[in-house]
């Protein structure tokens, strides 16, 4: 009988919240399934680091999130230095989750994919036939790469939900950003609740796609060796 292996690459990536510099490393030298191990093993599953002395909160958050968007509490998770702790951006690798940190949420789900989606693309037209107009040359600058990265993103299986102008047409533009602004408020006055600086959701069309896109063209080269 052959017993299960674990792969060398991945032996330092131990405990609930394991080492920013040791993930790194194993998504540099362990391949594919080091990569795929570590998002759905560690950045998508038990209680985020943020919460971890208020675990319960955490799920009141999922669920409370869940109703506000017409989704499975299980689909939605956190990602970030919220996650594990330290931050897993090559530019700040490790650094440590804080006051000055966000609440980054993901949420796994085809049908909000599609409602957003849907939304991106009326707001897309609306934008190049000039229904809407952005209110000075800044918002036409971000109006304008925020269309670009939309469509690109599209096409990888996610979005983020704060590319869409918060303006009337856009429902579930304005859904989202009133339940983030209704959130922060709640936690304000949770106790045992993380207080951050800024929260944020992206929609992923399918697990797979989240996957992909967690480590995609990720280099942490710079930092190996330290």
């Amino acid at each position: 009988m052959e017993p299960f292996k674990n792969p060398p690459t991945l032996k330092n990536i131990v405990g609930t919240y394991p080492d920013a510099a040791h993930i790194a490393e194993a998504v540099m030298s362990g391949g594919q399934f080091a990569k795929q191990a570590i998002a759905t093993q560690w950045l998508s599953e038990g209680v985020p680091y943020a919460f971890k002395d208020a675990p319960l909160i955490y799920e009141s958050v999922r669920l409370w999130l869940s109703i506000q968007l017409d989704v499975e509490p299980k689909s939605i998770n956190i990602t970030g230095s919220a996650r594990l702790g330290q931050s897993l951006s090559p530019k700040q690798l490790g650094k440590k989750f804080g006051l000055h940190s966000d609440l980054d949420f993901f949420i796994v789900s085809e049908s909000l994919f599609s409602r957003i989606k849907d939304e991106f693309k009326q707001w897309y037209a609306d934008y190049y036939s000039e229904v809407v107009k952005p209110r000075n040359d800044n918002e036409a600058g971000f109006w304008r790469d925020n269309a670009i990265r939309g469509e690109r993103n599209l096409a990888r299986g996610f979005i983020d939900a704060k590319i869409i102008p918060n303006l009337e047409p856009y429902r579930w533009t304005r859904e989202i950003s009133q339940t983030l602004w209704l959130l922060s408020k709640r936690l304000e006055v949770t106790t045992g609740a993380p207080q951050v600086k800024n929260m944020s959701i992206r929609c992923y069309k399918t697990w797979n796609d989240f996957i992909t896109q967690t480590f995609l063209n990720v280099d942490y080269s710079s930092h190996q060796g330290q």
